[in-house]
């Protein structure tokens, strides 16, 4: 099978690189084994809010100029501040043009409230979620906080008890449902996508709306976890409608309803556009000729080849394998191409587990265009995207999912000027 681009990995990055190619006319091919960190998004995307020396960043489009001083491989400076501050504006007009609906912007961090009823600041936040201009308050004074009887990913007692600390008085509410009751059999079937399923159903949405209806006093604010539906993304408008009350949801512990829909609205999108999406699918070799990979094989075609003129790894880090450590090395396991990484075991980690994890910022070597580097040597049509690269700490800095998008923009833009 032949392609423009074959991308290796389905998660943000690799689904990002694949819609930019394909808006731009190139036949891609995305090979995904499954579920990506995606799946366990909380509601928000980090472009940057730490330097590495910890300095907050609150607009990260200045905070990316003093990057190359204290971090001179981080994948920003690679894609340097100018192009950076391009790259931005345009990734949340992708995830616009996807159907994902986002607030905020690369010049002014804002705050989303965590699963765990703390505020964090982030980049853009999905509509719809608990945001705040303000690190240690909240838009209201008063809300009412509502939960469904049985749900144990979403905890109340944390989040009530941190608003009050805010200032905002929540009082908690469970509520039960007819539709709940099936799914509530098996308690490990009480997870947040499973019940958000229950909520793409109108008639279960005005049930919902009744019961808060009747219970939530005079609240400025209504809080849901984020479960009012999967296929089904107005949920909170329509019970804003209904309610006349404003309606925000907070994600719940992953695996989470946002980071699903995103995936599927972007794995959507780009098949719209003509991609090609091998779900299920994993990379299990290749060939090459010189500084050149030829092919690539999969476990589901065996021995039939995907062959393009430029191949894209964008398998992520270690929770999607495409790091994989050793008592004594960090590999990438599929091209064999260099990584960085301490050779002294002992200096991967810190005993303080709440510092930053010189593990974190191991990953794929490469030049300043993001092609990678094996056994010292460019490989000319093979590029490096996301959370694999080397020289960044996406957990400390908060910057994974706009290396994730901006380095897939990068490197898309690099394979079409190629042409």
């Amino acid at each position: 099978m032949k392609f423009d681009t074959v991308i290796i990995g389905g998660g943000l990055a690799g689904l990002t690189c694949g819609i930019r190619l394909a808006k731009a006319g190139q036949r891609c091919a995305i090979v995904s084994s499954g579920q990506s960190a995606l799946h366990f998004s909380s509601g928000s995307l980090d472009l940057l809010n730490a330097l590495p020396d910890g300095s907050v960043v609150t607009n990260p489009m200045e905070g990316v100029k003093l990057l190359a001083e204290q971090a001179p491989e981080h994948p920003y400076v690679k894609i340097g501040a100018e192009r950076f501050a391009v790259l931005a504006t345009e990734a949340a007009e992708l995830l616009s043009e996807a159907g994902v609906a986002t607030m905020g912007e690369a010049l002014k961090n804002h705050y989303r409230l965590t699963p765990m009823g703390v505020l964090k600041s982030t980049w853009l936040t999905f509509k719809g979620y608990v945001t705040s201009d303000k690190a240690d308050a909240l838009p209201w004074k008063s809300v009412a906080l509502f939960n469904a009887e049985g749900f144990l990913d979403f905890y109340t007692q944390f989040l009530s008890d941190e608003m009050r600390k805010m200032g905002t008085e929540c009082k908690v509410h469970t509520f039960n449902l007819p539709a709940l009751e099936n799914i509530r059999q098996n308690p490990t079937e009480m997870r947040s996508a499973n019940i958000a399923r229950i909520f793409d159903n109108e008639d279960t949405l005005s049930e919902l709306a009744a019961i808060i209806s009747r219970e939530m006093g005079d609240a400025e604010a209504v809080l849901l976890p984020a479960v009012l539906g999967v296929d089904c993304r107005d949920g909170v408008a329509k019970l804003e409608k209904r309610l006349a009350r404003k309606v925000a949801v907070v994600a719940t512990l992953p695996p989470s309803v946002p980071g699903l829909q995103v995936q599927t609205l972007l794995r959507r999108y780009f098949q719209e556009l003509g991609g090609v999406y091998l779900l299920g699918d994993t990379a299990t070799g290749y060939k090459s000729e010189g500084d050149n990979v030829t092919a690539l094989y999969t476990n589901n075609h065996g021995d039939i080849a995907l062959k393009a003129d430029n191949y894209v790894l964008a398998t992520g880090s270690y929770f999607s394998q495409g790091l994989v450590a050793s008592n004594g090395e960090v590999v990438e396991p599929l091209f064999g191409v260099d990584v960085a990484y301490d050779k002294v075991r002992s200096n991967w980690y810190e005993r303080d587990m709440f510092s930053a994890q010189p593990y974190e910022s191991f990953g794929v070597v490469t030049n300043a265009e993001l092609q990678a580097i094996r056994g010292g040597r460019k490989v000319d049509n093979l590029y490096a995207v996301g959370a694999g690269l080397a020289g960044f700490n996406a957990v400390k800095q908060g910057c994974g999912a706009g290396v994730s998008m901006l380095t897939a923009m990068s490197v898309a833009d690099k394979i079409l000027s190629k042409r």
